[in-house]
């Protein structure tokens, strides 16, 4: 579940709680619009060794 949401010009800092875990990730700004990404919207995130990948289920 997405629990913050913090917008800057280009780029907006996306925090999501897994469980026990609080993932952080950067994503565009036009992204977070395109996706509705909200504070209590649930995403699935995937994690790769060099990213993190936020999806709507």
């Amino acid at each position: 579940m997405v629990t913050a949401v913090r917008p800057d010009d280009v780029v907006a800092r996306v925090e999501v709680q897994a469980g026990p875990h609080r993932i952080v990730s950067p994503v565009t700004r036009e992204a977070v619009e395109d996706l509705g990404l909200a504070v209590g919207v649930t995403v699935t995130a995937r994690v790769t060794s060099t990213d993190v990948h936020l999806e709507l289920p």
